[in-house]
């Protein structure tokens, strides 16, 4: 099994860095073939050009031809993430904007569209600095998987294996802490993932 693990963390200190890392491990150690995509490292561009319109003749630039290229060869995608504003970061938005639109995630039809990544899975990591329980309160985290997870499944194919998500992420959390939020998505992130290899 191949996964595209697709990082979206400004800094590679982050606790959000250091989970990508547990995934890659955890991952590999099970026998799975992980490849990584950095967005900030990339300096990916998430902003999407009007040629990449269907009415600019919808011609992917160089990046996105490759990133397409890439995902082609994998099983599943995973999304690792922090919540700003309650929604991924705009670099991840604007990644799914221009690899995973048109022609490569869906074909655009007089019906809508049809998915052309099924038999692909989707799997999402997330952080957020609020604790777990604004999150659930706030219905914060069933907003995004409704409008994000559940919407990028049903236009691309995509099926979704799961959410992990860990709040009160932040400089004050101890190490112990923390280190429930390695073991939490380890488990969950092997389970899911690799649970679908086997299901």
């Amino acid at each position: 099994m191949k996964i595209a693990l697709i990082l979206a963390h400004p800094s590679s200190a982050s606790y959000g860095a250091a989970l990508a890392k547990v995934c890659v491990q955890a991952l590999s150690e099970a026998g799975a073939d992980v490849v990584v995509r950095n967005l900030y490292a990339m300096d990916f561009d998430p902003r999407l050009t009007a040629t990449e319109l269907a009415g600019g003749g919808q011609r992917p630039a160089p990046d996105v031809v490759a990133e397409r290229s890439l995902l082609g060869a994998v099983d599943g995608l995973l999304l690792v993430y922090p919540l700003w504003f309650n929604g991924p970061p705009a670099i991840l938005k604007g990644y799914v904007d221009r690899v995973l639109s048109a022609g490569f995630g869906y074909q655009p039809t007089a019906h809508g569209a049809d998915p052309l990544l099924v038999g692909k899975t989707l799997m999402s990591v997330t952080t957020s600095g609020a604790p777990d329980v604004w999150v659930e309160k706030t219905g914060a985290l069933n907003t995004l998987n409704r409008h994000f997870d559940l919407h990028l499944s049903a236009m691309t194919g995509l099926r979704v294996v799961g959410h992990e998500h860990l709040g009160g992420i932040g400089p004050d959390m101890g190490p112990d802490f923390a280190e429930r939020g390695f073991d939490q998505v380890r488990a969950s992130v092997t389970a899911a993932i690799l649970g679908t290899e086997l299901g």
